[in-house]
């Protein structure tokens, strides 16, 4: 799913917005989420996942089209990590009722 993808289908669930309104919600939300990762805090999003922030260490590397090795600095990139619910929604076979049972009791037990 894309961002427009995302806010029409904010829009279609809210029939009371806009597109514009619809926009500039998904943008708070990933600007929010952006701000935070920025200033190093962790972002849990309940039932859906996590956002952190992780560093790399600096090491060499090699550059694959010449094989030239190469110095890469230290670095920070962000770590997903999914929630309980998400992945039991994940690995739901649609052919088994059983784990859509699972799938509910998870995303009651989260939502207390």
């Amino acid at each position: 799913m894309i961002r427009s993808e995302l806010i029409a289908r904010v829009v279609q669930q809210n029939p009371h917005l806009t597109g514009e309104e619809g926009e500039a919600i998904v943008r708070a939300v990933l600007d929010g989420i952006g701000d935070a990762l920025a200033r190093g805090d962790r972002v849990e999003l309940r039932d859906f996942g996590t956002f952190s922030v992780r560093g790399r260490e600096a090491r060499t590397s090699r550059n694959p089209r010449t094989g030239e090795r190469v110095a890469t600095p230290d670095r920070a990139h962000v770590q997903f990590k999914t929630g309980k619910a998400m992945q039991a929604r994940l690995n739901l076979k649609r052919a088994d009722p059983e784990p859509e049972a699972e799938v509910q009791r998870l995303i009651r037990a989260a939502s207390r």
